[in-house]
């Protein structure tokens, strides 16, 4: 097996199909020296890196998909499999289908919205509601993150689950701007990010060497969520309208809830260092500041077609039906995006297909969406390349940053990169809105907004992976 010290080496590398663990100490480092002969020999400058609270030790091989290859990291063995670990991912799924279903239908909502209730307010108002729903979402994690670490996913997962209830329960008696918000963008966004970060956590308690493949499975749980919402309200609108349409959606909720609440569970005992308490010194690592400037970029630009792709194609003439069932194709492109690269990304990087998959969604935007227009292919294309490159957007940063810490602190780090995340979020939605109305209603703006974004995402993951990597393209990281 081969392996490279974090901490001596200042580069970290996957090799012969392994990937980049976590160290707890120095001394954990130095028990893992060896040399390598795949791997290219750092700079005296590159030595000299000094991550005071982001060490980093390989974990070695990757498994070869057998359960219980027994990857190892700060001292302890992961099942990568087994009867439990598959009923958390399951649990994670469900929670998952639940919270980020919710986050893929706001398109939905957003369209139905426009036309009804809010129909006398501007695209740019309507869409803060939505962004500070996003926005909670993400930013919460500030907080819960590390209470994850110290205190575990119980209690997190039963809070989440009553706020995502009672936000979808109380939307059908919402009838002003301020209803809607406070409902679907504080008690919503609460509700979700509650259950995100510890369904996304949980899931590194069990794996290491196919964490992005068992995150990539539970993170599918956002798509098919995505993609049943849509449709049921498509069905449920003009037959029993808004206020049951939406209970009966708070009522599958319930169920997906109820069995997150019964799978979910952490592994690993606390650190003997554990605290609730936010730790920004994490950002002093160049490695996880480029990271989550990356994925800054990506959610700036992310939810802007989820939330104006029906919008979209209700102005191009499309049916109302369709519009909103391209959000469903979109969720359907995501589903795999989720599945596919987590299992090819365990095996030649996760930085490495993460740059792959964004620039997809940049090509998409710019040679598919911009020139759409009316036509009805090429928008159904770029609702299923956009979608399959955002999944794996999604599914890959746990992976990614769970390279650059311990797993006993996989949750601060989590929570920490989407804390900042958030702020992307919470503006995108709203500049989408502003330029769509500066430009009379003709959406080249908000996609050229939706193209930049990534353009300056692919650009950070670059710089992140050679910082981390060095420049060798083969390099497996």
């Amino acid at each position: 097996m081969s392996s490279v010290s974090r901490g001596d080496e200042g580069k970290a590398h996957f090799v012969n199909g392994g990937h980049i663990g976590q160290e707890p100490s120095v001394a954990s480092s130095d028990r893992h020296e060896a040399s390598l002969p795949e791997a290219h020999t750092p700079r005296d400058s590159e030595k000299q890196e000094v991550h005071q609270d982001v060490g980093r030790q390989d974990v070695g091989r990757q498994g070869d998909g057998r359960q219980g290859d027994g990857a190892t990291d700060d001292g302890n063995v992961y099942p990568e499999g087994g009867l439990r670990a598959w009923l958390v991912v399951l649990g994670s799924l469900s929670g998952m289908m639940s919270a980020f279903g919710m986050m893929n239908t706001i398109g939905v909502l957003q369209a139905y919205l426009a036309k009804n209730q809010l129909r006398h307010y501007s695209e740019g108002t309507i869409g803060w509601i939505f962004s500070l729903y996003v926005f909670l979402a993400f930013f919460c994690g500030l907080q819960i993150g590390p209470v994850f670490d110290a205190r575990g996913p119980r209690l997190l997962v039963l809070a989440g689950s009553v706020f995502m209830f009672l936000s979808q329960m109380l939307m059908g008696v919402c009838t002003h701007y301020w209803h809607f918000l406070v409902v679907i963008g504080l008690l919503g966004g609460l509700g979700t990010s509650l259950i995100m970060t510890p369904a996304v956590a949980s899931v590194g308690h069990f794996f290491m060497a196919r964490r992005a493949k068992a995150t990539g499975v539970a993170a599918c749980g956002g798509s098919i969520g995505g993609v049943i919402f849509p449709l049921m309200l498509q069905a449920l609108f003009p037959r029993v309208g808004w206020a049951w349409a939406t209970r009966i959606m708070a009522f599958v909720s319930l169920f997906l809830l109820a069995v997150a609440n019964a799978l979910i569970r952490s592994r690993l005992p606390p650190r003997a260092d554990s605290s609730a308490r936010p730790d920004l010194r994490i950002f002093k690592d160049a490695g996880f500041a480029l990271t989550t400037a990356g994925v800054f970029a990506i959610e700036l630009g992310l939810f802007v077609p989820i939330t104006y792709l029906a919008s979209y194609g209700m102005a191009q003439g499309f049916s109302t039906a369709f519009s909103y069932q391209l959000l469903a194709i979109f969720n359907a492109g995501s589903f795999f995006g989720r599945w596919i690269p987590g299992i090819v990304a365990d095996y030649l990087g996760r930085y490495n297909i993460m740059i792959l998959t964004v620039a997809m969604c940049l090509v998409s935007t710019v040679a598919l969406w911009l020139p759409a227009g009316s036509s009805v292919a090429l928008v159904v294309l770029f609702a299923l390349v956009f979608g399959f490159g955002s999944g794996s957007n999604i599914s890959l940063t746990p992976a990614c940053v769970g390279q650059l810490c311990g797993t006993q602190r996989y949750g601060t780090y989590v929570a920490t990169c989407y804390t900042v995340v958030s702020f992307g979020a919470l503006c995108g939605i709203p500049i989408a809105g502003q330029l769509l109305s500066v430009a009379k209603g003709r959406y080249w703006g908000l996609i050229a907004f939706t193209g930049a974004a990534y353009a300056v995402a692919l650009l950070l993951f670059i710089v992140a992976r050679i910082r981390l990597a060095g420049w060798r393209i083969t390099t497996i990281y």
